[in-house]
């Protein structure tokens, strides 16, 4: 029954799932024009800013080193994106993969981490939460990343590992929480596979997940990539929630 919803939901329609224009890509071209130009951001917590000043004044005064070094977001966790991302997350959609993946490549900086060759891992699911639901989004933007970069001009293959981590617990409802109490949720929620240690060793890695709000999910991640031994840790999203939201 999953895999026959996961087969649907790869089909996306043929209109602009925004503003309804025939025939489309899945969300047209104006529509990107509108709802996705690029702007500037924060290059490690990748909140939005008014301009290219390199990092917000919250990662200015933080008292101590973050543990993901660089983020990179591609839209605004806002209309129409939000709507789009709760389809591909929970109503069987994963077909959304390859388009957010598109806007992820086209985000500023993606492109020069990808030629860094990290090795891109995803934030996992619990093992319950993914037989629920059938598939983990953030894996499958990595797999659609995987696909677009290899089918480039020019062509510029990475290594990506689905279960580099894994997620020992589920967290409670978050969406009301601030950065603190998220993290004190989120403490030994993420570990190394300890079947996979020998190639985290040393590495450059780069989490991908569709949304960051405070970053204390990519944060608590990369700790526990770093106690495997990653020498650095940078992240790529598909939304930022801004800070009033």
């Amino acid at each position: 029954m999953l895999a026959a919803r996961h087969a649907m939901g790869k089909a996306l329609p043929g209109t602009c799932q925004v503003c309804a224009a025939w025939p489309a890509q899945p969300v047209c071209e104006d529509c990107i024009q509108r709802f996705a130009t690029p702007r500037p951001r924060c290059g490690v917590c990748a909140v939005a800013m008014p301009d290219d000043r390199g990092l917000c004044g919250a990662c200015l005064t933080r008292p101590d080193s973050p543990a993901v070094q660089q983020c990179v977001a591609a839209v605004e966790y806002a209309y129409p994106w939000d709507t789009l991302i709760a389809r591909f997350k929970f109503r069987s959609e994963p077909g959304w993969a390859r388009p957010f993946a598109q806007l992820m490549l086209n985000a500023p900086h993606t492109v020069a981490m990808l030629h860094t060759r990290p090795l891109v891992v995803p934030i996992p699911l619990t093992a319950a939460r993914l037989g629920e639901r059938g598939y983990n989004q953030a894996w499958e933007l990595v797999k659609a990343l995987r696909g677009l970069c290899r089918g480039g001009q020019p062509a510029w293959p990475f290594d990506s590992l689905a279960t580099a981590l894994v997620r020992l617990g589920e967290t409670p409802d978050q969406h009301s929480l601030g950065r603190e109490a998220r993290l004190r949720n989120l403490r030994g929620v993420f570990a190394a596979h300890p079947h996979h240690a020998r190639q985290l060793d040393g590495r450059h890695v780069l989490l991908v997940d569709d949304v960051t709000t405070t970053g204390a999910t990519l944060h608590t991640a990369a700790q526990a990539l770093q106690q495997a031994g990653a020498a650095r840790v940078s992240a790529l999203v598909f939304a930022r929630t801004p800070p009033n939201r």
